[in-house]
């Protein structure tokens, strides 16, 4: 039998970005609230420490941040008519685990969004026309827009410390000069830090895309430039260029994390609580399963616990918030054959093509330095900044040198035609790894009928429940948009004079592969938006089938975004979060009307 906790205010699922942001918020409105994250206690000491941290064995190749797949995974498949089988090895995705989740482990690249891809469908439609949205693509609006959400991108950022060039403030061009991205839509004000510098590699791109008239500009890094102390009174120190950002804990206090940006708050606050090692097993409902009560979970002793509460914040990694809440029964689960349903629904990626470009040994890139956010990037193909009628497919992408510290083990590009081992591919190291530049098409992954998550019928977790079930491929618009912007990039790439270009965009039949990493950033599963039949939540993140259950993160996106999605995830959190300050605790309910 479940040991009872006392009853809090709020209990929070995940202490990632989105539920340090949601907990700082609710103890702000005078909530106690209680945040179970399944992983252990991280912090810059000792998991940041110096020099222990710059332990590319450790951290990258043994994953020490990552989930624990011998504990729960997903299953995956590319079709319906196949068998999942377990993810069992981390390597196309990186989910984190431990207080800080993957906002602990990620690079540190911190973007807004384009307007345009808040109201996708609508956008293409007027422009396009109904008929050249593929069919069986279900890509949709968000239900909020860029003038809403442009007062949380501000405060996001002045929490985050972040780096960055503007172009435009309050409708005044400020970004002329090379600085700033002429694409970017308007900002109440400036990045709270300049730029960051660039790298030899990032000015050899900047040049070489200025010279075949595109628009380069300073990638908004979480890095920090300078000395910061945020609007929570947090501390960040100068990033020092050491190459060691995503996957690692950052020993300088200078990528931005729960850990470093929000945390050191929160435990000055008597209301708030933290529990690692709190494996959620569900969300605890009343017996017409329009309200939660609070939720079960396992403590690091293997005792059952329930935790009352009087309002359930699912703020885990994506598809950790799908499984639970299928796992729960919060909402109607998707079904694509009937294409009803909405939990599971408009499951998401990130559509990525590489180039690397190979120049002579008295060109020196020096990649092993770098941080995690800086770069230069591109947008004149990102979002709908081009005409896509002749080109026939949905979705942009930016296209960037993001510099991030190629390390000795895993970071050893070698030109085609290289052996994998011995002394010819030694001499193949040692002849381009100083002398090469990696470059990236960051494109938008649209979402399908055929793309969704349910709990998978055959395999379960350690607990015994269900594990979640991943059905995604590739489909027929990826391709076409990965080839068109392979081939833009590569007059970037060609521009930049090297002597030799190795890389290549999808091809027809290519199937997503399991083993090669692509990102982290998993979107969709419980989507927002204006319809309760197409949505799983409103356009405050609310549960439209338990109004007391409310779920931030990328498991609210509609279809993924070109830009990276942490900064977006950050913004509708603290939307949603006023809405619950300002509206809910008021008048506890439904925000929308179904």
């Amino acid at each position: 039998m479940a040991n009872v906790q006392k009853k809090v205010d709020a209990v929070i699922v995940g202490f990632g970005w989105a539920g340090a942001i949601m907990a700082k918020e609710l103890t702000e409105a005078g909530l106690n609230v209680v945040a179970l994250e399944r992983g252990p206690h991280r912090d810059t000491y000792p998991d940041g420490a110096y020099p222990q941290v710059i332990d590319e064995l450790t951290y990258n190749v043994r994953k020490k941040l990552f989930q624990d797949l011998s504990k729960s995974t997903v299953t995956i498949r590319h079709n319906a008519a196949q068998t999942a089988q377990p993810y069992r090895q981390l390597a196309a995705f990186l989910p984190g685990t431990g207080t800080g989740g993957a906002g602990l482990h990620w690079s540190g690249v911190h973007f807004r969004v384009d307007p345009i891809e808040l109201r996708m469908r609508s956008h293409y439609e007027e422009r396009y026309g109904k008929n050249f949205i593929p069919q069986g693509m279900t890509i949709q609006d968000f239900g909020v827009s860029y003038a809403e959400l442009e007062p949380f991108f501000d405060q996001a950022e002045r929490v985050f410390g972040t780096s960055g060039s503007a172009w435009s403030i309050k409708g005044k061009v400020v970004g002329q000069g090379g600085k700033g991205n002429p694409f970017a839509a308007d900002r109440s004000s400036d990045f709270p830090l300049p730029a960051q510098k660039r790298t030899y590699s990032a000015q050899l791109f900047a040049q070489a895309a200025e010279s075949i008239g595109y628009h380069p500009y300073d990638l908004p890094s979480a890095n920090t430039s300078g000395p910061y102390t945020n609007t929570y009174g947090a501390q960040m120190g100068p990033c020092n260029f050491c190459g060691y950002c995503s996957g690692y804990a950052c020993y300088m206090y200078s990528k931005a994390s729960p850990n470093v940006n929000v945390l050191p708050a929160l435990r000055q606050e008597p209301k708030f609580e933290l529990r690692n090692d709190a494996y959620v097993l569900r969300v605890n409902l009343t017996n017409d399963k329009k309200r939660a009560t609070g939720v079960t979970y396992v403590d690091a002793l293997g005792r059952e616990n329930e935790q009352p509460a009087d309002l359930v914040i699912l703020s885990a990694f994506q598809f950790h918030n799908v499984h639970l809440m299928l796992l729960s029964g919060i909402g109607k689960p998707y079904d694509p054959v009937t294409n009803e349903g909405t939990v599971g629904r408009n499951f998401a990626y990130q559509n990525i093509s590489t180039i690397k470009a190979f120049f002579d040994k008295d060109v020196f890139t020096n990649n092993f330095i770098g941080a995690g956010g800086a770069g230069v990037g591109v947008d004149d193909f990102n979002a709908d900044n081009f005409d896509h009628a002749k080109y026939g497919f949905v979705g942009g992408s930016p296209m960037w040198v993001n510099q991030a510290g190629v390390k000795p083990i895993s970071g050893l590009p070698t030109p085609p035609g290289t052996p994998n081992w011995g002394s010819k591919w030694k001499a193949a190291v040692a002849d381009h790894y100083t002398h090469h530049v990696s470059m990236d098409a960051h494109g938008a992954h649209q979402s399908y009928r055929n793309n969704y998550l349910d709990l998978d019928p055959n395999y379960k977790d350690i607990h015994g429940q269900p594990l979640l079930r991943m059905t995604f491929d590739w489909q027929d618009n990826d391709i076409k948009m990965s080839q068109f912007m392979h081939d833009r990039m590569h007059k970037i790439a060609e521009a930049m004079n090297p002597k030799l270009i190795s890389g290549s965009p999808k091809m027809p039949g290519t199937h997503f592969d399991t083993t090669v990493y692509q990102t982290t950033h998993m979107n969709g599963g419980a989507i927002m938006g204006e319809d309760p039949k197409t949505s799983a939540i409103n356009r405050y993140l609310q549960s439209w089938d338990v109004s007391n259950v409310f779920v931030p993160g990328a498991s609210a996106f509609p279809q993924g975004l070109g830009y990276n999605p942490t900064g977006m995830v950050a913004a509708l959190t603290y939307w949603s979060a006023k809405a619950i300050r300002e509206q809910y605790l008021k008048n506890p309910g439904p925000l929308v009307q179904a």
